[in-house]
C-alpha cells in the first residue's frame, strides 16, 4: 500500500543529507565562498531527500496544510505525495495564481493572505530548505523574527538587558515603528538582487514573485505573496540590516530602538526612511511614536515600561489580555461542539497564553474575573454539579509557573546549521516542563523513535507507549518528533477503528 511505502521511506536518512548539505552551504558562506554556496544548492534542490521531506512539510506538518490554493485541493493521498516529489522540479516550475483569503485585523482592517496551490508550497519549501541556510550566514543577530532558534522571548530579554535599572533605562526613550503593507510592497528587483541561489532557481523564484491573484489582477509588481511558506525568509531578506541602523530590535517588520539621551531621534528615522525607501517600504506614520521608557510601549503582545525608581517592568499589553479573555468566552459559547470539547479548546488556548507570557509579571492577570465567569457558564448547562464543575474549570485553566526575566538568550553567533546540536537540543527542550521535560532529559534531548536530536524547528510531542492517554507513569511516555509522533501504529490502529 501507498500509505505504507511512505511511512517506511528512511526519513532519518533523509534528515541526515539535508541538514549535512545545509551545514556545508552554512560554511561557505560564512567563507564567502559564493561558487561553492552555489554548487552546494544545486545539489541540495536536485536530491530526493531534500524533496521527500518538502513534501512531508507541506501536507503533513504546517498548520495551513489542509488550506486549498486555486485549485480546490486541501490535502494529499499518500501516493498522491509520491507522485509529487517525482514531479518536484524548481528549474521547471510555474507558479499557478494565488487564491485570495482575508484575514480580520483590529479596527474593522483585514489583512489579505495569497494562498498556494499544496503544489507550489511544496516548491517554496524546496527552495526554502536550500536558501535558508545561506542566509542564516550573514543575518543580523538583532533579528528574531521568523528565524530558527530564534522567538519573541529572545527579544523581552533584549528589551530587559537595556531598560533594566543598571543600563540606565529611565533615562532612554523608545522608537516604536511599523512597516506599512510590508510584504505587499517589497521591491522585487531589489529583493532578487539580494538572494543567493543558482540562475534557473532564482529565475523560477521570480517567477513565483510574479504570480498574481486570481481574479483580482493576473500579475504581481511588488510584494511578497503572505501564504507562502517561503514569504516570510524572502522579508527577512529584505529588511535584514534594519535594526543594525541604531540599537534596535527586530521581528519581522516590527521594530523598536532603544535611544540614549545623546542620540537624535530625527537622524535615526531619516536614517530608516533611506533604507526602506530603497526597498520600496516606508513607515506606517500611525503606529510610528517616539516614547519616553517611564511612558512605556506596547511590542509583541507586551507591554514594557520602566518604573519612577528605575526597576523595569513586562506585562501582558491590555490587548493582549483583553483577546484572550474574548476568545475564551467566544469559545465556550459556541454551540457546534461539545461542552467538553469546548472546555478542551479552552484549556489549550489558556496553557499557550500562559506559557507566552512565562517570563513576564502576571500577578495582576490571573484570569480570575475569566475563570469565574466560566465556572458560572458551565454549571448554567446543566451538565456538572459543583465539585465536577469545579473539576472542569481546573482543567480549563491550568498553572503555568512563571518567573520574571529568567529566559536565556540565544547566543549571537550560534546558529542551527552551525552543527552544535547539543546546545540546540537542550534549548529545544526548555521550552516544555512537566512529563515531556522528564521525558527528554531521560533519552538525553533526543527523540524516542529516531534518536535524531530535536532542532529549533521540531515540534516535540508527548507519545504515550499503550495509546491509553489516562496512562502517565514514566515507562509509557516518550518524547518523539511530531512526524515520528504521527507514523506510531498504536494511533494507527486507533484512527481506523473509529
Amino acid at each position: 500500500m501507498a500509505s505504507d511505502k511512505w511511512k517506511q521511506l528512511p526519513w532519518k536518512k533523509f534528515q541526515r543529507i539535508v541538514f549535512r548539505l545545509q551545514r556545508r552551504i552554512w560554511k561557505a558562506q560564512k567563507a564567502n565562498n559564493y561558487r561553492l554556496v552555489c554548487q552546494l544548492q544545486k545539489l541540495l534542490l536536485r536530491s530526493q531527500a531534500a524533496k521527500f521531506l518538502a513534501v512531508r512539510q507541506v501536507t503533513q506538518l504546517n498548520k495551513g496544510k489542509k488550506t486549498a490554493g486555486v485549485d480546490g485541493i486541501k490535502s494529499l493521498s499518500p501516493q498522491q505525495r509520491l507522485n509529487l516529489v517525482l514531479k518536484l522540479d524548481v528549474n521547471q516550475w510555474q507558479h499557478q495564481s494565488l487564491r485570495r483569503v482575508w484575514i480580520p485585523k483590529s479596527k474593522g482592517e483585514r489583512r489579505g493572505l495569497g494562498i498556494p496551490t499544496i503544489a507550489d508550497r511544496a516548491h517554496q519549501s524546496l527552495l526554502k530548505i536550500a536558501l535558508e541556510p545561506a542566509c542564516e550566514a550573514y543575518f543580523s543577530a538583532a533579528s528574531y523574527g521568523f528565524r530558527p532558534g530564534r522567538s519573541t522571548l529572545d527579544v523581552q530579554k533584549k528589551l530587559f538587558h537595556n531598560l533594566r535599572s543598571q543600563s540606565h533605562g529611565i533615562t532612554k526613550s523608545i522608537l516604536e515603528m511599523d512597516i506599512e503593507k510590508c510584504f505587499d510592497q517589497i521591491n522585487h528587483r531589489f529583493l532578487m538582487s539580494q538572494i543567493s541561489l543558482p540562475p534557473q532557481a532564482k529565475q523560477a523564484l521570480w517567477k513565483a514573485l510574479k504570480a498574481g491573484v486570481q481574479t483580482e489582477f493576473p500579475t504581481s509588481k511588488q510584494g511578497t505573496p503572505q501564504g507562502g511558506c517561503i514569504s516570510p525568509l524572502l522579508a527577512n531578506i529584505a529588511l535584514h540590516g534594519l535594526a543594525d541602523l541604531g540599537t534596535g530590535y527586530r521581528y519581522a517588520d516590527d521594530c523598536v530602538f532603544i535611544l540614549k539621551p545623546t542620540d537624535n531621534p530625527e537622524k535615526l528615522r531619516h536614517k530608516i526612511d533611506e533604507f526602506l525607501a530603497i526597498r520600496g517600504l516606508r513607515v506606517k506614520e500611525t503606529k510610528t511614536k517616539l516614547v519616553a521608557a517611564t511612558e512605556g510601549f506596547d511590542f509583541l503582545g507586551w507591554h514594557f515600561r520602566v518604573k519612577g525608581n528605575g526597576k523595569f517592568i513586562s506585562t501582558p499589553s491590555d490587548k493582549n489580555y483583553s483577546r484572550i479573555q474574548e476568545n475564551i468566552k467566544t469559545t465556550l459559547k459556541n454551540s457546534k461542539f461539545k461542552l467538553e470539547a469546548r472546555i478542551n479548546k479552552v484549556c489549550l488556548m489558556v496553557r499557550g497564553w500562559r506559557n507566552y507570557h512565562k517570563h513576564c509579571d502576571m500577578n495582576d492577570h490571573n484570569l480570575w474575573f475569566t475563570r469565574y465567569w466560566s465556572w458560572k457558564f458551565i454549571r448554567q448547562q446543566g451538565r456538572f454539579n459543583r465539585r465536577e464543575t469545579d473539576q472542569q474549570i481546573d482543567r480549563a485553566f491550568p498553572s503555568v509557573s512563571w518567573s520574571v526575566n529568567k529566559f536565556v538568550n540565544v547566543i549571537a553567533t550560534k546558529s542551527p546549521f552551525d552543527g552544535d546540536l547539543a546546545y540546540w537540543s537542550q534549548r529545544k527542550s526548555n521550552q516544555y516542563n512537566g512529563h515531556t521535560i522528564r521525558a527528554l532529559k531521560r533519552q538525553g534531548y533526543k527523540c524516542g523513535e529516531c534518536s535524531l536530536a530535536f532542532l529549533p524547528e521540531d515540534r516535540v510531542e508527548l507519545h504515550h507507549i499503550d495509546g491509553n492517554h489516562h496512562n502517565w507513569k514514566n515507562k509509557n511516555l516518550v518524547a518523539l518528533h511530531q512526524e515520528c509522533h504521527q507514523g506510531q501504529e498504536v494511533h494507527s490502529f486507533s484512527r481506523q477503528q473509529r
